[in-house]
């Protein structure tokens, strides 16, 4: 059973899942075209961080960041690399969408990868409904960059 809790940057796990995460954006991605938060990014005060767990095990993690009063935007979703294929991005995922409906969000979006590696988020993100949009917020346009959207 997957337990979501608000929190966990303190947990080794979590700090370890955090470098495997930069390393996997930086491995597909030029450097000037990742945007992930790192561990003080994720603490700002505009960030709701979650990890998620199965008793003492790590599964995976998400965020979101406050934009503005209606727009959030989905950060750091990772999923433990032995936990893929498990369920465990979906239920970080709508975990994150209920909360941004609750704080009375009316849009969240996102940034991600274009390359192959990225195709499994591609993949959740579509089954979730949201669809190709402009850059927001502070990105510009970039090869290497895919901006997803959707209404709440």
């Amino acid at each position: 059973m997957i337990t979501i809790r608000e929190g966990g940057l303190d947990a080794p796990q979590v700090q370890d899942l955090l470098r495997l995460h930069a390393s996997g954006m930086l491995a597909n991605s030029p450097a000037e075209s990742c945007h992930f938060l790192d561990l003080s990014g994720l603490q700002a005060a505009d960030v709701t961080f979650w990890s998620a767990w199965e008793g003492e095990d790590l599964l995976g993690m998400g965020a979101l960041k406050q934009l503005d009063a209606t727009h959030g935007e989905v950060k750091s979703m990772r999923t433990v690399p032995a936990q893929l294929g498990k369920g465990v991005g979906a239920a970080v995922l709508e975990h994150i969408l209920a909360t941004a409906r609750a704080r009375g969000l009316t849009r969240l979006s996102l940034e991600t990868g274009t390359g192959s590696a990225f195709a499994p988020a591609h993949r959740l993100y579509q089954r979730y409904g949201f669809v190709p949009c402009a850059p927001f917020g502070s990105y510009a346009e970039d090869p290497h960059s895919r901006f997803l959207t959707r209404t709440l």
